[in-house]
């Protein structure tokens, strides 16, 4: 797909400000709207499970390796975020990460992969052990790996 009709196709998040930080974020070529909080952010672009469309959201960001890591907290809410209920659905992804634009596999890590990266994520962004904590759900990880 070029970039200028995945542009037109790309359905934004619901959510206003993260609609217009991932707006800053691409119209810029990645150079604004890359932090939230002080913390690394990257786009993704999936494909609704139900819709079939293209969609966008900014995410927090931490690093395994080569791979991203990206948690699907959802504010520690009791129900897992609309994204991470697509990417089990298709976990073939674009992922923009500052000017780099590449292609990606989603995969929800292992509890215990989950457990052995858990504390960098902590340390990324500290609310995460919050989140954790105030929900029963079952926080997950999703590692992003090029393909």
């Amino acid at each position: 797909m070029t970039e200028e009709r995945r542009e037109e196709a790309v359905r934004p998040s619901p959510s206003g400000w993260v609609a217009k930080q991932a707006e800053l974020y691409e119209s810029s070529g990645g150079t604004k709207g890359t932090t939230q909080l002080g913390v690394d952010c990257l786009l993704l672009d999936y494909v609704g499970r139900r819709s079939g469309a293209l969609r966008r959201t900014v995410l927090m960001y931490g690093r395994d390796g080569e791979d991203y890591l990206i948690v699907g907290s959802n504010g520690g809410s009791d129900s897992h975020p609309l994204w991470y209920l697509n990417l089990l659905a298709g976990p073939e992804v674009e992922v923009r990460v500052r000017t780099e634009r590449f292609p990606a596999l989603a995969e929800p890590l292992s509890p215990e992969e989950k457990e052995r990266v858990w504390p960098h994520l902590v340390e990324v962004f500290p609310r995460y052990a919050e989140y954790r904590a105030k929900t029963s759900r079952e926080i997950p990880v999703v590692r992003l790996r090029r393909r």
